[in-house]
């Protein structure tokens, strides 16, 4: 395993080999009396060693799901394998069978991916997702895998980053590779409130690109086609499947939702990348504005000869974009609104697509060894430029924070945010709940599990139905 991969097999990035269901896990400090539903968090756990760890990337484990319930100012929390084809198939042989990007397609092993990513709550289904193909959906209250959840028609790819919008009730999603594995052609679409396809549209592109995330507002959609490049014949040749190709340069389509891709027109970019965005939206004057966390170079990919990118290059900082479809010209502005290394960023979902005060994403404070550990939750005022954080020790970590309103007709940002901290000395982790009120103060309670939660990527909040 090359050695920027073989750090994801050590410490917390290592798998766990357990499923585990605790109805009552202790308590310190108190559990909030409005705070009742379940978060949902998802991330690569590989069920055996690969097969072949010279191709594996950390983007290729099992995907593990952790459900903690909170009701009552109790938490019960429960943990399940997607129980994938590839997983399957895996478990029947006793050991891997696929190895990198390609899956196991040679082995004839269907090709539905990890479902290792992330999670997206509609039409009363809990869905499992990645960016390269169809989401899975699970039992909320089992974890059981149902299977490949197609809306009817669907084929894939469907992105790990939907947006649902929180007026119309639509989810709102795309995918790259759309004419086949590392194809420049990508897709979009929307499911409506009921999970029926109202549109889905198919667009070629200048090249195949990792596109992770994408943007949404009330009336536009952003893609970001940055050189974060997929070639076949590259892979063929012993090369990385997915490599960064800085001097294609950069471009974000923009499109109207009203139109489809008839609308569709290109935005000229220096070469960056952002794997997240926080939220977007328009202002008046009809531009379009999206916060995301830009990289020069992404991180965890090597460059197309194999040698990496600078390490400053891979650091992420949130960043806003602003396109004018008025101004007639191909260029758009970006303006740096924090310092912080950081990732992870999320908003107040009731004000996704639409302007927002508050945000949150996960800073890199006092974590300075290179490793992707973050260990600073960072609450941010985007009117005033305040800022209000939370850290752990040096050596601990935190995951994506998710934000939970302190009820429905609550203020936008006021509520809670819980994360899962991985405490390395004692080689444990802890659900946090912290308070938007007082961030700096801390969690108001902390939850300590039996079991460690290896880092994961994303997470999600399903309130409880009564």
């Amino acid at each position: 395993m090359e050695d920027g991969q073989a750090f994801f097999a050590q410490g917390n990035f290592a798998p766990i080999g357990t499923e585990n269901d605790v109805a009552d896990l202790p308590v310190r400090g108190r559990i909030p009396d409005g705070l009742r539903g379940t978060l949902f968090r998802n991330g690569p756990n590989p069920q055996f060693p690969p097969a072949d760890p010279a191709h594996h990337h950390w983007f290729l484990g099992d995907g593990m799901v952790h459900a903690f319930t909170l009701r009552d100012g109790k938490v019960g929390w429960r943990n399940r394998w997607v129980r994938t084809d590839k997983w399957q198939a895996e478990h029947a042989a006793g050991r891997a069978l696929a190895s990198g990007f390609g899956g196991g397609r040679a082995l004839g092993i269907p090709d539905t991916g990890v479902a290792n990513t992330a999670f997206a709550w509609h039409a009363g289904r809990l869905l499992a997702l990645e960016e390269a193909h169809l989401p899975w959906s699970l039992d909320p209250a089992t974890l059981e895998t149902l299977g490949v959840e197609r809306f009817g028609s669907l084929t894939g790819p469907f992105t790990a980053h939907p947006k649902t919008d929180p007026v119309t009730g639509e989810l709102v999603f795309f995918g790259y590779s759309a004419g086949g594995p590392l194809s420049p052609a990508m897709r979009w679409g929307t499911l409506s409130r009921t999970g029926e396809v109202t549109r889905d549209e198919r667009f070629p592109v200048d090249y195949c690109a990792m596109v992770h995330d994408f943007a949404v507002t009330a009336n536009h959609v952003l893609f970001p086609l940055m050189p974060l490049t997929g070639s076949l014949g590259r892979a063929m040749r012993g090369g990385p499947v997915f490599a960064w190709e800085p001097d294609l340069g950069g471009q974000v389509g923009l499109l109207r939702r009203d139109a489809g891709i008839a609308s569709l027109r290109w935005f000229r970019a220096e070469a960056c990348y952002a794997f997240h965005v926080l939220n977007a939206w328009e202002d008046a004057g009809g531009r379009v504005l999206a916060d995301v966390m830009e990289f020069a170079a992404p991180p965890l990919f090597p460059r197309a000869d194999g040698s990496p990118s600078p390490r400053e290059a891979t650091e992420g900082r949130l960043t806003r974009w602003t396109l004018d479809p008025a101004a007639g010209t191909d260029a758009f502005r970006r303006e740096r609104l924090d310092e912080m290394s950081g990732e992870f960023p999320r908003c107040d979902e009731r004000r996704s697509g639409l302007p927002n005060r508050h945000g949150v994403f996960m800073g890199r404070g006092h974590a300075g060894d290179g490793l992707p550990m973050l260990d600073t939750v960072v609450w941010c005022d985007l009117a005033s430029g305040g800022r209000a954080r939370f850290a752990v020790p040096p050596g601990d970590a935190l995951s994506e924070a998710v934000f939970v309103p302190r009820g429905a007709e609550a203020p936008e940002g006021d509520g809670w945010l819980l994360t899962v901290a991985w405490r390395a000395a004692e080689g444990c982790s802890e659900l946090l709940v912290l308070d938007t009120q007082d961030v700096p103060a801390g969690p108001v309670a902390t939850v300590r599990l039996p079991e460690r939660i290896p880092h994961g990527f994303h997470g999600a909040w399903v309130p409880a139905a009564a």
